[in-house]
């Protein structure tokens, strides 16, 4: 693996000292359709955004013109997978705090707004997740997927990890603690999940927070297919095996309980 890159400067937030300025970062690969979407959902938060940076991780379609068309920073990742892509952009990242949502995340005007104030309430907080919802689902069969899958997802990925998970499409941590932690992530292996691998490394030493009312829409398409289900089980096994080899489950529960 090659040596990482260093880390840009951080910018102070141009609000008050205590609320902390926000990177947005989104990996994205020949999704340019939901990228507009994604971007003009961002561009009407009440909390504005220190930077979006959008990694293009070598589409092949117009990803890059629609990033660059709504002023979003365009950062290259040749590598494929989303593991190397959101490092990349973690890394390009210049805000006290990076938030990552996908593509196809419809956020609400106030995402941003109750990521700020919750990391600025609670210094202590090293990373923050939240919901969402299937906005492309019909309505009678949303809310058993949603809970049937970020139910599940939570209550297993918390046992597996001995804390709080992260979920890719709606999360938050602080610049500093990522710098702690991204030597240690699995950049160049793609099939692994990289929200997952991430909250391996931040571990139960660190302070990671669900927040419920922290709601984003996302798109159902991963989920739809045997062939997309069998792909995110199968990531999900190899992230936790390629994991517990350094450390197994109940070695992070024991130091988690200590």
């Amino acid at each position: 693996m090659p040596p990482l890159p260093g880390l840009p400067p951080a910018v102070p937030s141009a609000s008050r000292s205590d609320v902390p300025s926000l990177s947005v970062v989104i990996p994205a690969k020949d999704d340019a359709v939901a990228l507009d979407r994604c971007l003009r959902l961002v561009a009407r938060q009440t909390h504005a955004p220190l930077e979006v940076v959008v990694v293009d991780n070598g589409s092949t379609d117009a990803t890059a013109r629609v990033a660059a068309a709504h002023g979003a920073r365009v950062v290259p990742e040749p590598r494929p997978g989303i593991p190397a892509a959101a490092a990349t952009g973690y890394d390009a990242a210049r805000g006290d705090v990076v938030v990552r949502c996908d593509a196809d995340s419809a956020p609400p005007p106030d995402w941003l707004a109750r990521v700020a104030a919750r990391m600025s309430a609670d210094p202590t907080l090293d990373a923050l997740t939240g919901t969402g919802y299937f906005y492309d689902l019909p309505r009678w069969a949303e809310p058993v997927l949603r809970r049937a899958y970020l139910g599940s997802y939570y209550a297993l990925v918390h046992l597996a990890l001995a804390h709080t998970a992260l979920w890719g499409s709606n999360l938050a941590f602080r610049r500093a603690t990522w710098h702690e932690v991204r030597h240690l992530v699995h950049r160049d292996d793609a099939e692994l999940h990289d929200d997952i691998d991430l909250a391996f490394q931040l571990g139960p030493a660190r302070r990671t927070a669900y927040d419920g009312a922290l709601r984003v829409g996302v798109s159902a398409r991963s989920l739809r297919g045997g062939a997309q289900l069998r792909r995110r089980f199968r990531r999900a096994f190899r992230t936790l095996a390629v994991n517990w080899r350094v450390e197994p489950p109940w070695e992070r529960w024991r130091r988690r309980l200590e």
